[in-house]
């Protein structure tokens, strides 16, 4: 009994600020407004989602290219970091998770002066005699600014699962006759997939709903899901019941996405432990 009331503080506080606000998003995403001021049940908001396939679409593939580039810097990052120790490895991860520790707004701002016409990179293209490049405003500068901001989140989950991996298992490979490449591809690569899994959730969710970095780098060219949700609820497109219905499927994504990386889990544990 004692116990339970331990948890009190715990349990209020997801009530108030984790159901009450889901519950007032199913009540907005079920729900339309008459012209007489009453509210009644309907699914029109989620065929309403229909046009904007497209939003969809770009914010999906944009989130899924950041989320590659990710993996393919964020993979090497981590191994690099495990097998490492003492001050090298410290001193990396340190400079890894030095932006996060800054404003979100504030380091993404500073792409704008970096990729801008005449900022930091143009400038040294135009020292070495080579033309200037239209980076801001594109989608690549949206999906490099969604790289830089999201790498960490794909680093450290690699990272504490590979540094996990029992160095018996990994030795036990060697003396059956595994090389270097056989090793990694057999043991490591797969013992690591739920990190891999932790991080691509980790990633392609903010990645798809992300609104600052679009706003920022892609100069509202590049619209994604993010933006499109804060046009319901704060733009002229005022239209809350169609922002809580795009908002409810991408809960309902992210919780599928939390079941796939739990199962991963699971049977990552079950596999350090044979």
């Amino acid at each position: 009994m004692r116990n339970k009331w331990i948890a009190a503080p715990y349990v209020g506080w997801m009530a108030f600020f984790v159901v009450a606000p889901l519950i007032v998003v199913l009540i907005y995403a079920f729900t339309r407004e008459s012209a007489d001021g009453s509210w009644f049940i309907t699914l029109d908001n989620f065929e309403g989602m229909m046009g904007y396939a497209s939003v969809f679409g770009r914010s999906f593939l944009l989130a899924g290219i950041a989320t590659l580039v990710c993996i393919l810097l964020g993979y090497p990052m981590a191994y690099f970091l495990a097998r490492e120790r003492g001050r090298l490895r410290s001193m990396a991860t340190l400079l890894i998770m030095l932006p996060m520790w800054m404003n979100f707004l504030l380091r993404t701002y500073s792409w704008v002066f970096l990729l801008e016409r005449n900022g930091f990179f143009n400038s040294l293209l135009s020292a070495i005699g080579l033309p200037k490049l239209d980076i801001i405003n594109t989608s690549g500068a949206v999906v490099l600014g969604m790289v830089y901001n999201f790498l960490p989140f794909m680093v450290l989950p690699i990272f504490s699962v590979i540094v996990k991996i029992d160095s018996r298992v990994i030795e036990a490979a060697q003396d059956l006759g595994a090389n270097s490449v056989q090793v990694f591809r057999r043991v490591i690569f797969p013992l690591s997939l739920p990190g891999v899994l932790s991080g691509v959730t980790m990633v392609l969710i903010p990645s798809v709903s992300t609104f600052v970095i679009s706003r920022l780098l892609g100069g509202g060219k590049s619209l994604l899901l993010g933006d499109l949700i804060e046009m319901q609820f704060l733009g002229a497109a005022y239209n809350p019941h169609l922002g809580s219905a795009i908002s409810l499927v991408m809960m309902v994504i992210v919780l599928v996405c939390m079941g796939v990386m739990n199962r991963f889990g699971e049977g990552e544990e079950e596999a350090v432990l044979l």
